[in-house]
């Protein structure tokens, strides 16, 4: 099998219930089994860490793409460290090349990076597929807002369907091979 890009989007925080983390290192490791480099924002901080830890712990290729104002926030065992100037930079980067985008349960900028993509899928520029990962329900009230959109016609059901919620790292795996 040829080796794919993943990116995972995920959370800076360590103030959160230790199940994501679970579910980080958990999907590293499907990763690993499906052959594929890990792109991600590259920090040691939060869920990024535990991905990180895992990556290196497995000997799994990680990119990390980190803007040049966090310096010192960098893992320090990544296979490759790309610096952006800004936040939309760094989306960009870690989006390039890859066959998916995986968002773990995070914060406002994990969304921000899930919502940007989804718009990018809908206008056709970006072609990968895109997953949330919905660890115990935590993206339903994002499911149940798409929904909304589609019931008000804001969205299509096509374009709705662009990010699928796997309910957990074996349904994602399954959907990724």
């Amino acid at each position: 099998m040829d080796e794919r890009k993943v990116v995972v989007f995920c959370s800076a925080s360590y103030d959160i219930d230790p199940k994501y983390a679970t579910a980080a290192r958990d999907v590293v490791r499907a990763l690993r089994a499906l052959n594929c480099t890990v792109v991600s924002g590259g920090s040691f901080r939060g869920t990024m860490g535990d991905v990180a830890d895992e990556c290196h712990r497995l000997g799994v290729p990680h990119i990390g793409v980190l803007p040049r104002f966090m310096k010192g926030l960098e893992y320090p065992h990544l296979t490759e460290l790309i610096w952006t100037d800004t936040m939309s930079e760094r989306k960009e980067r870690m989006r390039q090349g890859t066959d998916a985008v995986i968002a773990l349960p995070g914060g406002i900028g994990t969304l921000d990076e899930l919502i940007e993509t989804h718009v990018l899928a809908k206008l056709g520029r970006y072609g990968g597929r895109i997953f949330a990962l919905d660890v115990d329900g935590f993206y339903t009230p994002f499911r149940h807002l798409l929904d909304h959109y589609v019931a008000t016609g804001m969205l299509t059901p096509e374009d709705r369907s662009l990010i699928a919620f796997p309910g957990s790292v074996e349904a994602l795996a399954g959907q990724l091979a």
